[in-house]
């Protein structure tokens, strides 16, 4: 299982289903993370935490433990 931690700067990615649950799962939701939209992971924080992502032309930041939810292909 391929999650959005395991990107790399520059490296996209088509989501396949996000994980979670209760508020954290409605609110990737209503951020763009549905299945099959395409993701970009722009570059991560200088310490590592938290991720910048691309989606839908905009820009993201989520933490390790979010990005972990996020099953991708």
């Amino acid at each position: 299982m391929k999650t959005l931690m395991d990107l790399r700067a520059g490296e996209k990615a088509t989501v396949k289903k996000v994980n979670g649950q209760g508020l954290l799962q409605r609110r990737l939701r209503d951020m763009g993370f549905i299945t099959g939209v395409t993701i970009k992971m722009v570059k991560p924080a200088p310490l590592g935490d938290p991720l910048e992502f691309k989606i839908k032309n905009y820009h993201l930041s989520l933490r390790k433990n979010e990005a972990m939810t996020v099953e991708v292909v």
